[in-house]
């Protein structure tokens, strides 16, 4: 049984005993919680899925006390590369909770900074993948928030753009318009 590199913190969150060594009692707990979310592998190992997961649910925990956006006035996506997951503000208050999403990879990072979306489109193919983006709402260039048929856990991360899981895709297209703001800081845990 080995011990993963996140023990001690999926040992914290799930209410085991932190001792940041794998035992048979922990890896079921942690498999169970690797089952519900649909992250694969789920043998039960403190891997780095399992930490973005552990850090999403944290995230969703803290509520409106979620901490990494700048205050605006207005409304603003905010996608914290750090720990892989998107919310949405307005003034301040949390109003689209924190989900999981996958941000580019170490060769086709997501930019970070301020920036505004500027196109919507429901159902987009991008040429350039030969894939589809549902849901997309383009903020840099190509780089656009949109839904993916993916395991939200898996690697390798996106090219550049922020995907998230379908529903979460269409949710978030129902709360936005043109012209709102979208804030990109940090960097991938793994990269």
């Amino acid at each position: 049984m080995t011990t993963g590199p996140y023990q001690a913190e999926v040992e914290k969150h799930l209410g085991l005993v932190v001792d940041g060594v794998q035992s048979a009692g922990d890896c079921e707990v942690i498999r169970e919680f690797q089952r519900e979310l649909g992250i694969v592998p789920d043998q039960g190992y403190a891997g780095l899925y399992t930490y973005r997961a552990v850090m999403w649910e944290r995230a969703v925990a803290d509520g409106d006390a979620i901490a990494g956006c700048p205050d605006t006035s207005g409304v603003v996506v905010c996608v914290d590369m750090n720990r892989q997951i998107l919310w949405v503000e307005n003034a301040g208050r949390v109003i689209f909770r924190p989900v999981p999403a996958r941000t580019g990879s170490a060769d086709s990072p997501t930019r970070t900074g301020w920036h505004t979306i500027f196109d919507r489109q429901k159902e987009f193919w991008s040429t350039l993948y030969e894939g589809p983006m549902p849901f997309a709402q383009f903020f840099d260039g190509g780089q656009a928030l949109h839904g993916s048929y993916r395991n939200i856990w898996e690697d390798p991360g996106s090219h550049g753009c922020i995907n998230l899981r379908y529903d979460d895709a269409k949710a978030l297209w129902n709360g936005l318009r043109l012209g709102d703001e979208v804030y990109v800081w940090g960097r991938r845990t793994g990269d």
